[in-house]
C-alpha cells in the first residue's frame, strides 16, 4: 500500500522526521518538549524518539516558556564558531524557548515560531544555545521581530532559568550565559545548525 505524502504509515522521528520549515532560519518548526507547567524535565530519547524523563526538577524554578527543539538541526562544529568561549558542540537540536500569550499545557506538539534572538549558552564547554521565539501569529507577541522589543524582565527570567535549573548542592554549576544576541545572529545560529545536521545526517 502506498502513503502520498506528507503522510506516514509510522510516526515521524521528531527530530531526523520532521522539518524546520519552509522559511528556516526566520521562521521554524518547533517540537515541544515541555511546558512552564512541568516540574520535570522531559525530553526525546534520540534512538526511538519517544519523550522521556530526563530529570526531576531539584529547585522551585519553572520553565518561563514553552521549550522544545527545531527539527533537523545539530549543534556541531559550524554552531560552536559562532560561540567564542565554547569549545564544541553538544551534539544535540537546536533549543527554542517560545513565547506565548495564551497557555499551551502539553507538550509533544508541533508550532510554528518566528526567530527573534536567543542566549549563548556553554554547558561543560559545549555551545549550548537556545533560540528565543515568537508563536506565529500569537495576537500579543506575533509582531514581535526582535528580542529587543521583548520586555526584559521576561529575557532576564529565562538567564535565570538557564543558569540554576541543573543546580545541585554542593556542586559547581556547569551552565554560563555568555551573551544574549538579536534576531540576525539567531538566523546564523540556526543556519549553522541546520548544515551541521546535513554533515552528520544527510536530508
Amino acid at each position: 500500500m502506498s502513503f502520498p505524502p506528507p503522510f506516514y504509515r509510522w510516526r515521524p522521528h521528531p527530530w531526523h522526521g520532521l522539518s524546520p520549515g519552509p522559511e528556516a532560519p526566520e521562521k521554524v518548526q518547533a517540537y515541544i518538549e515541555i511546558t512552564p507547567f512541568d516540574l520535570v524535565k522531559y525530553e526525546i530519547e534520540k534512538s526511538t524518539g519517544y519523550l522521556m524523563v530526563d530529570r526531576p526538577v531539584r529547585g522551585s524554578s519553572q520553565p518561563p516558556t514553552l521549550y522544545g527543539f527545531i527539527p533537523q538541526t545539530y549543534s556541531g562544529e559550524r554552531v560552536y564558531k559562532l560561540s567564542p568561549k565554547s569549545k564544541r558542540g553538544d551534539g544535540d537540536p537546536i533549543d527554542i524557548c517560545v513565547f506565548s500569550e495564551r497557555p499551551i499545557n502539553r507538550a509533544e506538539v508541533i508550532l510554528t515560531a518566528r526567530v527573534v534572538g536567543g542566549l549563548q549558552m556553554i554547558d561543560n564547554d559545549e555551545a549550548d544555545d537556545k533560540i528565543i521565539a515568537v508563536l506565529q501569529n500569537d495576537p500579543l507577541w506575533g509582531d514581535v521581530n526582535d528580542v529587543a522589543d521583548m520586555p526584559s524582565t521576561l529575557v532576564e527570567r529565562l538567564q535565570h532559568y538557564f543558569t540554576t535549573y541543573k543546580y545541585t548542592p554542593g556542586q559547581k554549576n556547569t551552565t554560563s550565559i555568555e551573551t544574549i544576541y538579536g534576531a540576525e545572529h539567531a538566523h546564523k545560529v540556526v543556519k549553522a545548525s541546520m548544515l551541521d545536521y546535513d554533515e552528520v545526517y544527510g536530508r
